[in-house]
């Protein structure tokens, strides 16, 4: 596999909003519109997030991104693959360093929502193989059947 290369960057940059895009785009085909949780990329720029995206010999091949809830709970948002680099690694990978940094800032707790549909089973999967395990709702997320909230104690 290429070595991927894992930085905050700035989601309104051209090829990040394109990927941005295509993940919404994903998201809704998924999901009825009222359980899509994924951020645009206006809602990405929000101070309480750090964004990053993963390239692959400088191409965009991933993203995802940190809210802050608490400086002890920070919430996984907006991760996504490029479907022509999946199965290469880098969603894990994402997963991994995201867990770093927020290790690294102290946080005691990271929580994430994703869908139940079958379309996410390659996401749930990937985030109980990390150690993350079902919770209820959090932060003002509300109980949905097409909601996943996991949690994982750093």
């Amino acid at each position: 596999m290429t070595e991927l290369t894992i930085t905050v960057d700035d989601p309104r940059e051209p090829a990040i909003t394109s990927l941005l895009k295509r993940h919404l785009a994903l998201m809704l085909e998924q999901s009825d519109p009222e359980d899509v949780h994924a951020l645009d990329v206006q809602a990405l720029t929000d101070p309480a997030i750090t964004f990053y995206a993963v390239r692959s010999q400088g191409t965009v091949v991933g993203v995802g991104a940190l809210k802050t809830l608490s400086p002890e709970h920070l919430e996984l948002k907006s991760m996504h693959t490029a479907a022509e680099a999946r199965g290469r690694g880098v969603a894990r990978a994402l997963l991994t360093h995201l867990l770093d940094e927020a290790r690294a800032r102290g946080a005691r707790r990271i929580s994430l929502e994703t869908g139940t549909q079958p379309g996410f089973a390659a996401a749930r999967a990937l985030y109980a193989s990390a150690g993350f395990t079902a919770c209820g709702p959090f932060d003002t997320y509300v109980p949905s059947r097409a909601s996943t909230f996991m949690t994982l104690e750093l």
